[in-house]
């Protein structure tokens, strides 16, 4: 079970310094970081170890079945940027 972003993230990047796999996209380096609205989790190489969730200054860090309802499309959104 991966970790969801939801559509609060201001993409300051904390998060993505906290992960040790280095699964939060895009990253400043990457063409799409202006572009997109948030960051993203890859589900298939999140390791569920949680470093993310406490470094998030706007609480936008959910496990995948813990998303609230009022977020529930950000688990959709998170799959498709990763295709």
């Amino acid at each position: 079970m991966a970790y969801v972003i939801t559509d609060t993230c201001t993409k300051d990047e904390h998060c993505i310094e906290a992960c040790p796999v280095n699964c939060i996209h895009p990253t400043k380096d990457e063409a799409d970081f202006e572009t997109v609205a948030q960051l993203h989790v890859n589900p298939g190489e999140c390791i569920d170890c949680g470093a993310c969730v406490p470094v998030c200054p706007t609480n936008s860090i959910f496990l995948s079945d813990e998303v609230p309802t009022e977020h529930a499309e950000a688990t959709d959104k998170n799959a498709a940027y990763f295709g």
